[in-house]
């Protein structure tokens, strides 16, 4: 067991899988001599070199189509965003072309790239560098797409993702670098798309996945003293999407709520509440409900800002409503 922070998780899986096969290779802006813009890949440059740890021009199509070529010629590149807010400008080179190159090419040929940036909020950086857009990624055929709420699975995720045939897209979220934990790299990994539920409860299940976890970690505790008990699942990856666990515990307790970082309308929550409402019908015991962010460009001010996506207090009060 070793104790590191996610960021260092993260520089970790990158190291190791850079020097297991020298066909991995980073590029993003400012990843190489100042480190990467959240500190990932700082000193990977002193350790496998400029051709590896690429410095490349302010241009996210220009770096995203770079390494759609560079997947193709058979190399698995690693793209860093600075921020998923800046995801729009890839959309052709990362939609219409990493998505959908194994099924225009009749599966003879993939686009084995991951694509890291971060989302979220918590660091007051205003309405531009503050969203969650994984619902983007999340509509798009040909794309997986993970969401690791752990330092562990900062580094296992990564590492899975480095050996997938087809593009990933990995998002961070910005909130977390900072958290640490001890974690067995050695460890066997939870299997590649599959969930976990962190906590076991009686009463009412939460469905949620990144930062998302650890607020409902917060609220099952609170309720917990007042004899409320809490499921509560921990997705890991959107696509693909372990629904089988969700169906099984939304079963035990027929009440469920689905906590989402992204906006309310047409969100990732929005897809989960309407999954769950198809497929456990028979089951439930009252509507699911949706915990999400609110329909508003984020803030640049702490408060305004705190307040616009979901909270432990706001989780733990929904809870106790749906109970009650």
């Amino acid at each position: 067991m070793v104790q590191l922070t996610y960021r260092d998780a993260l520089r970790q899986a990158l190291f190791d899988a850079m020097t297991e096969d020298e066909n991995v290779f980073i590029l993003g802006e400012e990843v190489g001599r100042y480190g990467g813009a959240y500190g990932v890949t700082k000193d990977l440059i002193a350790d496998f070199g400029a051709e590896r740890v690429m410095d490349t021009p302010i241009s996210e199509p220009a770096i995203v189509g770079a390494a759609v070529g560079a997947a193709l010629s058979g190399l698995r590149p690693v793209v860093e965003l600075m921020y998923v807010d800046f995801i729009g400008m890839t959309m052709d080179q990362l939609a219409n072309q990493a998505a959908k190159i194994r099924y225009m090419f009749g599966g003879q040929i993939g686009v084995p790239m991951v694509l890291r940036t971060q989302g979220g909020t918590g660091r007051s950086a205003g309405a531009q560098h503050s969203q969650s857009l994984e619902a983007y990624i999340m509509h798009t055929p040909g794309l997986r797409l993970v969401m690791p709420a752990t330092v562990a699975d900062a580094y296992h995720l990564l590492r899975q993702s480095l050996t997938k045939p087809d593009p990933v897209v990995f998002i961070e979220h910005k909130g977390l670098y900072t958290l640490k934990e001890e974690v067995n790299l050695n460890a066997e990994p939870v299997p590649w798309g599959k969930a976990v539920v962190r906590r076991q409860g009686t009463d009412i299940v939460i469905v949620t996945y990144s930062r998302q976890v650890h607020f409902a970690m917060q609220a099952a505790e609170e309720l917990s003293r007042k004899g409320i008990e809490v499921t509560v699942i921990d997705l890991r990856s959107l696509n693909p999407l372990d629904f089988d666990i969700v169906r099984e515990e939304v079963e035990k307790t027929g009440k469920v709520m689905v906590v989402s970082e992204g906006v309310l309308t047409s969100g990732v929550a929005a897809e989960l509440a309407a999954r769950i409402s198809e497929e456990c019908f028979d089951y439930l015991e009252n509507p699911v409900v949706r915990v999400a962010g609110e329909d508003i460009p984020i803030s640049v001010s702490i408060a305004l800002e705190t307040n616009s996506v979901p909270t432990a207090e706001l989780i733990a009060q929904t809870a106790e409503r749906i109970i009650s």
